[in-house]
């Protein structure tokens, strides 16, 4: 299951992760969020020890969602060396999650 991180978990969970970190930005409101959810779980079981695979909610640092630039939710953001190398906004298939991940 996806670990659920707090803003202030942001840098020791994203930024300095020496293993790729896949980032599921959702609201508790979001129909689509929610749909998208098993598929986040299911991906952090199958890469553990491999990838990072958390949830972000929303709603919990508007701040920090600005300065991630989103549009929309869900947005899943896929970082490497603490930076930023990927984005999907919207819900899409399974395939394109993994892909993204790119592990």
């Amino acid at each position: 299951m996806a670990k659920v991180i707090q803003p202030t978990e942001w840098d020791s969970e994203v930024v300095q992760s020496e293993v790729p970190v896949l980032v599921d930005v959702f609201g508790t409101y979001c129909a689509p969020c929610r749909a998208l959810a098993p598929t986040i779980d299911k991906l952090a079981t199958e890469f553990e020890g491999r990838a990072k695979v958390v949830k972000l909610d929303v709603e919990a640092d508007r701040e920090l969602a600005g300065k991630l630039h989103l549009s929309a939710v869900p947005t899943v953001l896929a970082f490497r060396d603490g930076k930023e190398v990927g984005r999907i906004v919207g819900l899409r298939s399974e395939g394109a999650y993994r892909e993204l991940l790119g592990v």
